[in-house]
């Protein structure tokens, strides 16, 4: 099988699967449980979370451990309208965020939000301008993802956040960084909530952690209940998954700068082995090194994603979370028809390797070659 959709998730190396078996075997007491074994995995618990407070650079104590990103995002949004619900009930955002953002908004609208969306220009773009100008007296948080999950476009946080300060202070921001995860610093980015996801970096499913800044006093529950998460997030921890997500961290780590280097070149050579197939045309001026969205123009992009996944290649017509959907970030750029309808999505990870990009378009350039057009 050639993986070519790390954007989606990440395989999980060896010693993350070792990290988790040894806590599903034979360390599996309840952090919450008062005898020695419970004590003993409460403090393991808190050694994770040092560890991965310190690959997002923020203090492990404003660190809380959630199930996805989805929830991250979910409680950042709820726990900002809450705490500016007496200044205002107007969020900004993007119109190319990901599901988890989007459909929390429309349920926020349901309940009597306000919710301005931004489009972004033909190239994936938005401009901290763009959003500052759209920030209101009564806005109480902006939601701007850092790194698009299907476009790899990089958007400015940290000018965002600093525009923010001098038009609203009170106003909170929040971002979506699932797909930028170890190239930020939480300290420095800026941002009030910063929402991640241990799949996308080798970690397990069913995991992920939000940074909650000094400026959030007491933030609301998403999930009430036992008092977990200093209070703040309810549930029995997920012990072996927040292990992997740990072990998962400390791996990318070592290997932070070796990795980005190594994607910057896969991602060059991919757009060098792309370039000589006729119709095919890159779609947007993402920085992310990791993401290629292209489109073969009039070939529909779900049967491309099914011949080449005929023969053991991965790649997606966009996020995961759409099954299938027309992507609404694809909309957004307001492509031509026959374009749009083409895009998939090429993603990179640390294993791939230049001759699996090229397998990738040989593949692309035979189904160009024997199959009609349909659009």
């Amino acid at each position: 099988m050639i993986y070519l959709d790390y954007a989606a998730t990440a395989p999980a190396p060896r010693a993350v699967a070792d990290a988790m078996y040894e806590v599903l075997a034979g360390q599996y007491g309840n952090p919450s449980s008062q005898y020695p074994a419970g004590l003993e995995m409460k403090k393991r618990v808190e050694g994770w979370r040092r560890t991965v407070a310190a690959a997002m650079d923020c203090p492990p104590e404003r660190l809380f451990f959630t199930s996805c990103g989805t929830e991250g995002d979910s409680w950042a949004l709820r726990a900002a309208v809450w705490q500016n619900r007496h200044m205002g009930r107007h969020i900004v955002t993007t119109a190319v965020e990901h599901s988890a953002v989007m459909e929390c908004c429309k349920q926020l609208e349901q309940e009597g939000c306000e919710v301005t969306r931004l489009a972004p220009d033909g190239e994936g773009n938005i401009t901290a301008a763009q959003v500052l100008e759209a920030v209101r007296p009564d806005t109480a948080v902006v939601s701007v993802m850092l790194v698009n999950n299907e476009l790899g476009t990089v958007f400015p946080i940290g000018e965002i956040a600093r525009g923010l300060g001098a038009k609203n202070p009170k106003a909170l921001l929040h971002t979506d960084a699932v797909q930028g995860f170890l190239t930020f610093s939480a300290r420095n980015l800026g941002a009030d909530f910063v929402s991640v996801s241990a799949h996308k970096i080798g970690g397990p499913k069913g995991v992920g952690a939000l940074y909650i800044g000094p400026r959030v006093k007491n933030p609301r529950p998403l999930l009430p209940g036992g008092g977990q998460e200093s209070g703040f997030r309810a549930g029995t921890e997920a012990t072996a998954q927040i292990a992997g997500f740990a072990r998962a961290a400390e791996l990318r780590m070592e290997t932070r700068q070796r990795d980005r280097e190594h994607l910057q070149a896969l991602k060059a050579h991919a757009v060098e082995a792309l370039s000589s197939i006729p119709d095919l045309q890159i779609i947007g001026a993402g920085g992310a090194p990791h993401i290629l969205p292209v489109s073969l123009v009039g070939w529909p992009s779900q049967n491309i994603v099914n011949d080449l996944g005929s023969q053991g290649i991965c790649v997606s017509a966009g996020s995961a979370c759409h099954q299938g959907k027309p992507s609404h970030v694809v909309a957004a750029l307001k492509l031509p028809k026959r374009t749009a309808s083409g895009v998939i999505r090429i993603s990179f990870g640390p294993e791939t390797t230049a001759e699996e990009i090229d397998a990738c378009a040989r593949a692309l350039r035979r189904h160009h070659d024997t199959r009609m057009p349909m659009l």
